[in-house]
């Protein structure tokens, strides 16, 4: 009997995808977008050997450039127009965050709403603009200065070559900050998520080839490598567990009498999720430890001092990296949720609508408690995320594996794609609900008729 329910159920909701024609079109311009994004990683930029450039590649991809390239989505590995991705613009908006929570006149910017909401976007692409100029131009000078087995990888460098590069990537990063926001408007998702998820997906075929290739040539330890898919499995499920773990907090609406009737008296619940911040706390880690690391490696100063110390400090599987990596990791789980949910707007809301915590006071004893609350479990939430991250990046660095099977990789693909299908089940139910508002429309008029 379950069964045939769920079939039923599955029947009607690709019944109801197949005559939702807004939401087709919204998934097959994101398809569309995404192609468009990945023949951009096929698009070389100008004035570069791609062999040299290959060879010294290859010397250095198991190290911080390898975890750049993922999140590129192998833009790196082949040099092209947008080999910067849309790190740049992920860094100009923790720039932009944390500027809003320092500064009243960007914070009082930030509550005019929508006016005031498109201005910080606006500055936002500026700062981006700015720090994809900075990188690019690091790209440029570290290519110059850079060698491989097979000679020089800039044939001929100059004044010329520098400004064509920084053209070209800076260009690249503004065109996919572009493409993303047309996902998010016009699309399924959150776009900047959708395109790093695209790269990270187009790269485990290759990354699952490599790994049995370096399992063979072990000796073909089929043991090790089943152990190590029940531990991606087991990573997989554990994710998507705690991404739906919630508290839920209970709210009693009081009985009121309009009339001859009473209404109210209902009680509701306040879901608060264990990870509130998703998975942004990852990706702005991740953005922030590739930009030092990366213009001191790509930008030639790999000498003496201590910007060499720092960069081979920071190298992928160093205790320094770890440790930072898991200290930024908690420290944005909370400056995010702290950002995306205000205990107090949320209290002063229930108070407005007669809403209160069974055994709480209205008001400021309400927003002390839901902070209470909050902060208790993004504690958890916050060690869930330094867990998944890190110790998948033990084994990277211990076993060589590919930065394909990392934690930020899996948390990446399986909460996007969670976030993904939930937005395409709530456009299948508001579907469902405009038919049947359309039904009774017609139903009313046909009795009117029939009348």
């Amino acid at each position: 009997m379950s069964s045939a329910i769920e079939q039923m159920t599955k029947n009607a909701n690709w019944g109801a995808l197949a005559k939702a024609t807004e939401l087709k079109k919204r998934i097959f311009f994101v398809l569309g977008a995404l192609l468009v994004y990945r023949l951009g990683t096929y698009i070389p930029v100008p004035g570069i050997d791609p062999r040299a450039w290959g060879s010294f590649f290859e010397q250095s991809e198991g190290g911080i450039l390898g975890m750049f390239n993922m999140f590129a989505g192998g833009a790196l590995q082949r040099m092209t127009i947008f080999t910067l991705g849309i790190l740049p613009y992920i860094s100009a908006s923790i720039i932009m965050q944390l500027a809003t929570a320092m500064f009243p006149s960007l914070e009082a910017l930030k509550k005019e709403g929508e006016s005031g909401r498109m201005k910080i976007n606006q500055y936002t692409r500026y700062l981006t603009v700015l720090l994809a100029t900075v990188q690019a131009w690091g790209v440029a000078v570290g290519m110059e200065s850079a060698t491989s087995s097979m000679g020089p990888i800039v044939p001929d460098p100059g004044t010329f070559f520098r400004i064509s590069v920084v053209i070209t990537l800076v260009g690249g990063t503004v065109f996919l900050m572009w493409l993303g926001e047309q996902i998010t408007a016009r699309g399924i998702g959150n776009g900047i998520s959708l395109i790093i998820f695209a790269g990270i997906v187009a790269g485990l075929p290759t990354a699952i080839a490599s790994l049995l290739q370096l399992n063979m040539e072990k000796g073909g330890n089929f043991l090790e490598l089943a152990l190590l898919t029940v531990i991606i499995v087991a990573t997989i499920g554990f994710i998507v567990f705690m991404e739906r773990a919630q508290r839920r907090v209970i709210v009693q609406y009081p009985k009121r009498q309009v009339g001859n009737k009473m209404y109210g008296g209902d009680s509701n619940h306040l879901p608060l999720k264990l990870n509130t911040a998703g998975v942004i706390p990852p990706i702005f880690a991740s953005s922030l430890l590739l930009l030092p690391v990366t213009l001191a490696g790509l930008g030639g100063i790999e000498g003496e001092g201590i910007v060499s110390d720092i960069s081979r400090y920071l190298a992928h599987g160093q205790p320094l990296y770890m440790l930072v990596y898991g200290a930024l990791i908690a420290f944005f789980a909370f400056f995010y949720t702290a950002i995306v949910f205000n205990p107090s707007e949320n209290a002063e809301n229930l108070k407005k609508y007669g809403g209160f915590i069974p055994g709480i006071r209205p008001g400021k004893h309400t927003a002390d408690y839901l902070d209470y609350v909050l902060t208790r479990i993004t504690v958890i939430g916050a060690a869930y995320l330094v867990l998944i991250c890190l110790l998948p990046e033990i084994l990277i660095s211990q076993y060589n594996m590919p930065f394909y099977f990392g934690g930020t990789s899996l948390l990446i693909v399986v909460t996007v794609t969670m976030d993904t299908v939930a937005q395409i089940h709530s456009h299948l139910i508001a579907h469902q609900y405009e038919g049947l508002i359309k039904k009774s429309k017609l139903g009313g008029r046909g009795g009117k008729k029939r009348r």
